[in-house]
């Protein structure tokens, strides 16, 4: 039976926008739905101008979804002139620039809800310290360029006192087994997130795959470190059924190295391509998730995620062997990341948290100072109003240039000193005073987080191993 087809009057009559659309919808129509009655057509064009999951149920119209729904490249997406309301924790603590930062966000059209950590500083779209819930939507820059980045601490059957004793023999175990920077291992150990299918199935990853097994167990530079310290278990309800004590520990802080900064900026360009933003804007620029596009960074986000764990489980791995014994227990979280979530009201959402930790109710944690101040291993309280959400560390004080710019190497010298830790790399950018004090951002967030233990640094490596401070 014949059917009449439908012609461009008719979708322009139903409100489709004039431009390529129409030519994809009068072809699938046409031709694959060839033997539809006119009725059920139009049903369907006006089920793909309400819903942008319909190629779900009907995937040959995915190439009109995609198209309907992707902005053209003159148009500019306005900001909503209101904000989402959030929560902030800090008070006077925080830089205008991050509080700044953040109301942009709270008035994007995906914006859901959001809140601003006590150790937030100004970032790239997002500000550090940033949480964002977002509806069907991912945001690179949301999640940062550092994909993954992430505590590790394992914590050893060893009494404190060995740290004394054996200082020169465990500042030796960290030069032989870290890496940092552009230095690499000469015979990286094998992992199996190397063996991903996405390496292969995801074009961005296929060029990638070499440089991640080339990296494999080394850290950042920055602010990403491998130290020796002590943990003081305080709550005798810990979840490693330790008994209150101080405990040998090595605690790592590092993301997914060059892979994970190259899927940031390949998508964030992408991002910023295709969702046109006001200028103030332009670093939130999303992807949505019923895209290929949002769908192909999802599995590379993750995909990151688990190769920065790969590289931390591999640096406890090293010294573990080095020390001659298996640690008691072992805990990691990680921020610069997107999870699918639920909101008190059980909808789903996407939470971006740059430089925030997962403090769901329950969920354990370590949230660091400096390298002479302490860290804490923590456990969430649930907190809807942070979006489940606590800081990720102490938080910059001064900017790396300022820093450079007003902290003595001697003042650096005498803190570390008195606080008995020993360095190995480093520069002032990375000076404990260009952070905020750990004990007022830990106050700040007492009702979303509880301490479980206290870890204390004592030997501490960084990048930068010729000499203590690199000025330049």
């Amino acid at each position: 039976m014949n059917t009449p087809k439908l012609n461009g009057k008719d979708l322009l009559a139903m409100g489709f926008p004039e431009g390529k659309a129409i030519g994809i919808a009068l072809s699938i129509l046409n031709s694959a739905y060839k033997g539809k009655t006119r009725e059920h057509k139009l049903e369907l064009l006006g089920r793909v101008l309400e819903s942008s999951a319909l190629y779900k149920e009907h995937p040959i119209l995915a190439p009109l979804a995609a198209d309907l729904l992707a902005p053209k490249m003159d148009e500019t997406i306005a900001l909503n002139p209101e904000k989402v309301n959030y929560t902030i924790y800090g008070g006077e603590g925080i830089e205008a620039g991050a509080l700044n930062q953040m109301e942009i966000a709270m008035r994007l059209p995906v914006a859901k809800a959001g809140a601003l950590m006590p150790d937030a500083h100004q970032g790239y779209g997002l500000p550090i310290g940033g949480v964002l819930a977002t509806e069907n939507a991912v945001i690179p820059y949301g999640v940062g360029v550092d994909i993954g980045c992430r505590m590790a601490l394992s914590i050893y059957d060893i009494p404190a006192g060995f740290i004394e004793k054996k200082r020169e023999s465990l500042k030796q175990l960290l030069t032989d087994n870290t890496r940092f920077g552009r230095a690499t291992f000469d015979k990286p150990k094998d992992h199996a997130v190397i063996d991903r299918p996405e390496f292969s199935e995801i074009p961005i990853m296929r060029g990638l795959k070499d440089r991640a097994f080339s990296q494999l167990g080394s850290s950042g530079g920055g602010n990403h470190f491998v130290e020796f310290g002590l943990v003081e278990i305080v709550d005798p309800q810990n979840e490693f059924n330790l008994p209150i004590g101080n405990y040998l520990s090595v605690l790592s802080h590092s993301g997914s190295r060059g892979m994970g900064a190259a899927i940031a900026g390949h998508y964030t360009k992408l991002a910023m391509e295709n969702c046109k933003l006001p200028q103030e804007a332009k670093h939130l620029a999303w992807l949505d998730l019923d895209t290929e596009a949002g769908q192909e960074y999802w599995l590379a986000m993750n995909l990151a995620g688990d190769y920065a764990s790969a590289c931390h489980h591999q640096i406890h791995e090293r010294l573990a062997g080095q020390l001659a014994e298996q640690p008691l227990a072992m805990i990691e979280n990680h921020h610069n990341f997107a999870w699918k979530e639920k909101d008190a009201a059980g909808k789903s959402i996407i939470v971006h948290r740059k430089g925030a930790t997962p403090a769901g109710k329950g969920v354990l944690g370590i949230i660091p100072g400096s390298m002479a101040t302490p860290g804490f291993i923590v456990r969430g309280k649930g907190i809807a109003a942070s979006i489940n959400s606590a800081s990720h560390g102490a938080g910059r004080l001064m900017s790396r240039t300022k820093a450079k710019q007003n902290i003595s190497p001697a003042d650096v010298q005498k803190l570390l000193s008195d606080a008995g830790v020993e360095l190995i790399g480093s520069g002032l950018d990375e000076a404990p005073m260009a952070y905020k004090n750990i004990h007022e951002v830990m106050d700040f967030q007492k009702d979303l987080v509880e301490v479980v233990g206290k870890f204390t640094p004592k030997i501490v490596r960084m990048c930068g191993d010729e000499k203590f401070m690199e000025v330049d």
